[in-house]
Formats: structure tokens, sequence, C-alpha cells
């Protein structure tokens, strides 16, 4: 789904700020770490929205780091309006920073792992995150954190999408990768691999095909979704010989989606499911683990994928790459991605809107 460009006439009262704001959803986007190359792709993606006109951008964290970021890969940086707290109208140029850390200078150390950065990443997705609850904003864009900084700062989330479903509330989510008709969900996400088997239930896993049967109607406008589940273990289990997990686990609780109405099939074997392409037939796959899901999409969608949450009350979403701290600071950074996410949470906003 791509978000088309819209006029920008200016919004002169109450009542045209808010057509602008259905046209133009406003959309809460985060530095993340502020070592790693989340401001700088922040910065260009943000130049092109305003270019093609799909949302009204709000930069929430620190101008300092941004200019700090601007300065050292020689980028041109934008006029910027930096406000402490979200005014009702917001520019239709320029950069539009809401400044978190205005009292607490941070300059940035390119590539290092600091408490300190996993405090001020973190806080920002705090602030975006209530903007979007109370109304302010329409969704929220992250950029990556770095998770041992974050753990070094106190937070004891394995990551963006725990914290933030914690924020809003939600017991009920699922961590999606998507691109354009590949859309890949996850049983389990953040965890060591050791606990993933004991965290594979039948419970687990039905709510998981629930999550993105319901996200898929809702955010993506699919009336009857197909969904195709994988099983754990090497080739599904083989029939019990590599594993019982198909057996007693998933497989009951597909039939029990089925029986609910659901079309969902499975349990398929990963390897043979991705490397046939059989991906391309279905609305969604939902996956085991983390690597088992995320391992074939980034080899297929790295540069444009985008990191979803799926079951949220809010939209968020987010680039499927990480800090990136080897390339902090020198320029080299991509922000496909980062464009896609923004691109994709105004496009399930338009979508939850109608």
């Amino acid at each position: 789904m791509i978000a088309d460009a819209e006029p920008d006439h200016g919004p002169p009262d109450d009542t045209a700020r808010t057509d602008d704001r259905l046209k133009r959803p406003r959309v809460a986007v985060t530095l993340g770490d502020p070592n790693g190359i989340g401001p700088e792709v922040v910065l260009e993606s943000v130049c092109e929205v305003h270019r093609l006109r799909i949302a009204q951008p709000v930069v929430v964290g620190s101008a300092q780091v941004l200019r700090a970021h601007a300065a050292h890969v020689e980028s041109g940086l934008p006029d910027m309006q930096i406000v402490a707290s979200m005014p009702d109208r917001i520019p239709p140029k320029g950069l539009f920073v809401l400044d978190i850390a205005a009292d607490e200078p941070f300059e940035p150390v390119f590539g290092k792992v600091a408490a300190e950065a996993g405090a001020l990443a973190m806080r920002s997705v705090e602030r975006a995150v209530a903007l979007c609850l109370a109304g302010k904003v329409d969704a929220v864009v992250t950029a990556p954190v770095h998770k041992e900084a974050i753990s070094m700062a106190g937070y004891m989330h394995p990551g963006h999408t725990e914290f933030i479903a914690g924020l809003a509330g939600c017991s009920r989510y699922a961590m999606m990768m998507i691109a354009e008709g590949l859309r890949v969900g996850l049983v389990t996400a953040h965890m060591p691999m050791r606990d993933v088997p004991h965290s594979v239930t039948r419970e687990a896993v039905l709510a998981g095909i629930r999550v993105v049967d319901a996200a898929l109607r809702a955010d993506f406008g699919i009336r009857s979704p197909k969904i195709a589940v994988l099983g754990l273990n090497p080739h599904a289990g083989e029939g019990g010989v590599l594993g019982m997990e198909e057996i007693e686990v998933i497989g009951p609780a597909i039939h029990e989606a089925q029986a609910g109405g659901l079309l969902a099939s499975g349990p398929h074997s990963a390897d043979g499911f991705f490397g046939a392409g059989a991906w391309r037939w279905c609305d969604a796959v939902l996956a085991m683990y983390h690597d088992q899901g995320l391992a074939p999409f980034k080899t297929l969608a790295f540069d444009h994928g985008v990191n979803y949450t799926a079951g949220l009350p809010i939209v968020r979403t987010s680039p499927d790459h990480g800090t990136a701290f080897d390339i902090a600071g020198q320029g080299k950074a991509r922000s496909g991605s980062m464009l896609s996410a923004i691109r994709l949470a105004v496009d399930i906003v338009r979508c939850r809107n109608r």
C-alpha cells in the first residue's frame, strides 16, 4: 500500500485543519538511539515526506542531536521550529521538533552503547505514544533503539514492541513485518531461543492467528484474510519424528481458528514455504519465532521493509533495521525503510478512518 500525495492548501480555520489532518495524518517520528543512524534517516525521510505532502511529521527527540547529526554528515538542515509542547497547528514546511531534552544537552558519540542514549531514546517513545493515545497525533513511527543501551538505562522490556504495548495497555499484540504483499507475524518475538518451545503454546498460536486476522481486516482492508501458519520444528516435525509441537500444539490451534471461521492453514515447513514463494498466495504468514520469520523477510525486503505492531489501539510502525552503529555518523545510512514506515503508518490511519 502506497500513500498518495495530497495537495497542501494550508488550513485557514479549525474545520480546514481537521480536513487537512484527515488528508495528511499527523505522524510522530522518534529519533531512536542518538548514537546510531536513527536521526540521520529521520532527517532525510521527513524532508521527503514534506516534498510528497503525505503527512504532517512531528519529530520527537532532541533538537541538539539533530543538529549534531546534520553537521557531522554535512547534510543540509531544514529550518527548525522547536517547541516543548504540542500545539494545535504545525507548520506545513520545515522541520517541526518537539524537543524533550532542551534542558539536558546530549552530544552524540557515534557507535557507542550508552545508558544515557538509551534513556533519551525511550523517553521520546514514551512522549510520542502519550501524544497518540491523547489524540494529538495519528500515528507513531519509531527509529531504532539499541537493546543493550535501553537495558543499561533501566528499561526491562526487550524492545520497542513490548514497551509500546505496555504503554498502550495491550496484552494481545503481534510483531509483524510488512513489505508490499509480504506480511510476516510472530508468535514469539524478542526472547532467547531456549525459551521459545515453552512459549509456543496452543493459546499463544491461536491468539497470534486472531490478532493477525483482525489487523489484516481493520488496518489493511482485507475482508477474508488467508493466514499461513508455520511449524516450529524442521520440516514441520515430519509427522512427529522431529518433534511433536505441530501435532500437539500448532495443529490444534489452527483447527480451532478454522472452527471459528478464520482462514488459517498449516503447519507449513518454513524452509520449503519461503523457498517455493508460497507466501505470495496468502495474506500473511505467522512464524513461531523471531529469526524464522525475519531472516527470509529481510532477505526479500531489507531496504524497504517495515516493522508494524498489530493489535494496538494506536498505529505504530518502524523501519526493519537496527541502530547500525558501525556506519553511524558516516552519511552511509539509507532511509528507504524509514520512509516506508511513515507511508505505511499513513495508509493504516486512512484505512482505520474508512
